[in-house]
């Protein structure tokens, strides 16, 4: 479920504790994106906040998905209107809300609200899904590795 870098598609922001497995960030958003179905668009990119695009389980997870993996400023992140918010994240870093506001931060409209990976435990990862409008992810609005 990959697509080429333009135009529009899904874009899944992902959180995860540090340390976070590979699969268990992998693991969240093949499962979220499988709920959503071929229908709903191409994978474009996971995006996170800075302080996690170097995190093994994200990056792991990107290449696992065949995807670039953008990370965003805190601020960008923290202007960004979301349904919901972590006084954890907050605390950590300066931002109420990671996956949601990673996936809406290049524009679109949220189609999977935060998402926390399962199990008895708490969760080490969250993901949101959004759909990105093609006229977003313009160079210069977020940085990229592949």
């Amino acid at each position: 479920m990959t697509a080429s870098r333009a135009g529009a598609g899904l874009v899944v922001g992902v959180g995860a504790c540090r340390d976070a497995p590979a699969e268990a960030v992998y693991g969240l958003v093949r499962g979220v994106l499988a709920e959503l179905g071929p229908g709903a668009g191409p994978l474009l990119e996971l995006a996170t906040v800075e302080a996690k695009a170097t995190e093994p389980g994200i990056v792991e997870a990107a290449r696992l998905l065949g995807v670039r993996l953008r990370s965003w400023a805190p601020g960008v992140l923290a202007a960004v209107p979301t349904p919901h918010s972590s006084p954890t994240a907050l605390a950590a870093l300066g931002v109420a809300s990671v996956a949601e506001a990673a996936a809406l931060a290049g524009g679109g409209e949220l189609l999977v609200p935060k998402r926390k990976s399962g199990g008895p435990a708490p969760a080490v990862a969250t993901c949101a899904v959004a759909r990105r409008r093609p006229a977003a992810g313009a160079p210069g609005d977020g940085t990229t590795t592949e």
